[in-house]
């Protein structure tokens, strides 16, 4: 799992995460995917950024603390975005 966390926080993903080029990009991609009431699209963007949301607040390379508490945060935070993701993919109807 470590490493799993320590690849999302490696310096390319993150850099290009907040890339003013991908997020200009990623912001095109929203409203088109508003305009045209493209669900899945939209869900695919939440989740991506909140797991990435997630990573940049966990990171434990930013700062100490203990990692047993990082890692609860990173759970807790992949598993609210999967509820959410859930709800809107299975349980509510269009």
């Amino acid at each position: 799992m470590r490493e799993i966390v320590d690849f999302l926080t490696s310096g390319k993903i993150m850099d290009l995460a907040t890339d003013p080029r991908v997020l200009f990009l990623v912001a095109v991609v929203f409203v088109i995917a508003v305009l045209m009431r493209w669900k899945l699209i939209l869900l695919l963007l939440f989740a991506v950024g909140g797991v990435l949301a997630v990573v940049s607040y966990t990171n434990p390379a930013a700062g100490g603390g203990v990692v047993d508490r990082q890692m609860l945060l990173f759970v807790g935070g992949v598993l609210a975005v999967a509820v959410v993701l859930i709800y809107f993919l299975f349980i509510k109807g269009d």
